[in-house]
């Protein structure tokens, strides 16, 4: 891998909220061909994301649902 390829790879995964661990596996994994595992790391880290969006769309409806009975009560 040319070193202008891997430092936008490095640059893509910082972007996504990687840490310097995962980005040290994901660069070996690269190195070595290891297209199986890269695949399965991204998706990890893709299901974390996911997980983290959902916990935070919860909050969101609570307060929603707050201002709604604040909302409500008024009339």
């Amino acid at each position: 891998m040319k070193n202008g390829e891997e430092n936008t790879v490095i640059q893509n995964l910082l972007d996504a909220g990687c840490g310097k661990k995962f980005i040290e596996n994901f660069l070996t994994c690269r190195r070595k061909g290891e297209v199986g595992k890269q695949l399965k790391l991204l998706s990890g880290q893709r299901d974390e994301l996911l997980t983290r969006v959902h916990e935070e769309e919860k909050k969101i409806n609570c307060l929603d649902y707050l201002v709604y009975q604040i909302e409500k009560e008024k009339h």
